[in-house]
């Protein structure tokens, strides 16, 4: 996803979302990052971007099991 032509990105203005974007970090195995590296570039998209479109699609978290 792009910003769109003439539109300059500034630190801690949000452009794409309502909201600026921190930094996090997750770690999970090679073969879901090559996955998700994948599906990133069939979208067009970075993988980040991939992560943030998944996360706002859920409504809510659901409870984990593992709690």
């Amino acid at each position: 996803m792009t910003t769109g032509k003439g539109k300059k990105r500034l630190k801690n203005i949000p452009i794409l979302h309502d909201e600026v974007k921190q930094r996090h970090q997750i770690v999970v195995t090679p073969t879901a990052w090559e996955n998700m590296k994948c599906e990133a570039d069939l979208r067009g998209i970075s993988i980040s971007e991939l992560i943030e479109e998944f996360g706002r699609r859920l409504k809510s978290p659901a409870p984990s099991p593992h709690k």
